[in-house]
């Protein structure tokens, strides 16, 4: 018998230790720490890493964790606050005065603004360079590089990173990659299974899908650094509170069966904004037109593994404005990965404090806009997009 993943991890994350009972669903442990009645069991529960204080560990994150964990196919995971504290408590513990970080020049907003503003403050330098191009990644490496980062899917402009590409240069420099998998979640690609070392997910968006929860993860492939990270975290503030943390398993149970949904959906408006006379272009790794489609059916599968697209308009914000009110099954909201289609304008919400012409060297333009397709029917988010799209005929 051979189990498939949409099947294994509805059983994990089920039962953690000290649990003498074994409920069907997992209980949320509102607690902000845990009683011991004497010194001796305190040694040893301290000794095996037990139950202390919930910013240390709480029975819902280690759950979670569990989960993740399997999805990833990673050693060990920690959960965290938010996506952004996986990525600046794992940035502040990975790299020190003199090194160098390589980064996607196409990444999330606030993501760039912790290279940029945090890191030089411990004389930490990050390299840009488009890095589905390997040449460009090769040239942007250093002797000091320690760090290579991307996301799988670029955000906003869905371009896709070789991850396999980019872990060889990677190791051959003798640093580590580290992938954000936000935007296409382990139901579409497991990064570490492309050679890559550790991968991150913002909770928040695809693997929550409720819109309810705020969480991040880290998971790694060799479980020895997991003290350093989870000691960083500690330290920063960073680890997720209890009931996100079962909000979010929660929302993991049905993620096998939206997020299929979700993508198949998100290739079929793609595929009918694109012969729209009023969008200029789409962003979708399902379409033959897009630059690095053999790549994301390797990576991503011929329907292109993520439910994130982008599509550009006249850079006219009257209309844009106009647009937006039309439409009845889309709603503004500077997030994504919910059960219902969200949009946003990237220059007015993920990256408005990154300079105009590193936005649109970018890709990111003013008529730019980003859809997060949800579980509503193909047929009707298409007649919504087209019948608001007239918007530009006025």
């Amino acid at each position: 018998m051979n189990p498939s993943m949409e099947s294994e991890y509805l059983y994990t994350g089920e039962h953690v230790e000290g649990m003498d009972l074994k409920p069907e669903s997992m209980p949320c442990f509102m607690t902000t720490a845990f009683v011991m009645d004497d010194l001796t069991e305190v040694g040893k529960v301290y000794a095996k890493k037990g139950y202390t204080y919930g910013r240390t560990n709480n029975p819902n994150r280690t759950a979670l964790a569990e989960t993740i964990t399997m999805l990833e196919g990673g050693a060990a995971t920690d959960i965290f606050a938010s996506g952004m504290g996986a990525i600046t408590s794992t940035l502040l513990a990975l790299v020190g005065p003199g090194d160098h970080i390589v980064c996607n020049s196409a990444i999330y907003g606030e993501t760039y603004n912790v290279l940029g503003e945090i890191m030089p403050k411990c004389s930490v330098e990050t390299t840009y360079a488009p890095l589905h191009d390997l040449a460009a990644a090769k040239a942007a490496i250093r002797p000091s590089t320690k760090i290579i980062y991307t996301e799988v899917v670029s955000n906003p402009t869905i371009r896709i990173a070789d991850i396999d590409g980019l872990a060889k240069l990677a190791h051959e420099a003798g640093a580590i990659l580290i992938v954000d998998n936000t935007f296409t979640s382990p139901f579409a690609i497991r990064p570490l299974d492309h050679g890559a070392d550790m991968v991150i997910n913002s909770l928040t968006k695809f693997l929550n899908g409720h819109s309810d929860a705020m969480g991040g993860s880290l998971t790694i492939k060799d479980a020895s650094l997991m003290p350093k990270l989870h000691h960083m975290a500690m330290l920063c503030g960073t680890p997720g509170d209890p009931f996100s943390a079962w909000l979010i398993e929660r929302g993991l149970r049905t993620a096998a069966l939206r997020i299929p949904r979700q993508i198949e959906t998100a290739a079929k408006l793609a595929h009918a904004l694109e012969k729209n006379p009023h969008v200029e272009l789409v962003n979708h790794t399902s379409l033959d037109s897009h630059p690095q489609r053999e790549l994301a059916k390797k990576l991503l599968g011929e329907d292109g593994g993520s439910a994130m697209l982008s599509f550009i308009v006249p850079e006219d914000i009257k209309k844009i404005d106009i647009f937006m009110g039309k439409l009845r099954y889309a709603r503004y909201a500077p997030t994504l990965g919910g059960f219902r289609t969200t949009m946003s304008h990237p220059v007015t919400s993920s990256h408005p404090n990154v300079p105009d012409d590193v936005r649109r060297a970018m890709g990111i333009t003013p008529g730019l806009i980003r859809i997060s397709v949800g579980i509503e029917k193909a047929e009707d988010l298409i007649a919504d997009f087209e019948q608001a799209l007239t918007a530009f005929d006025e």
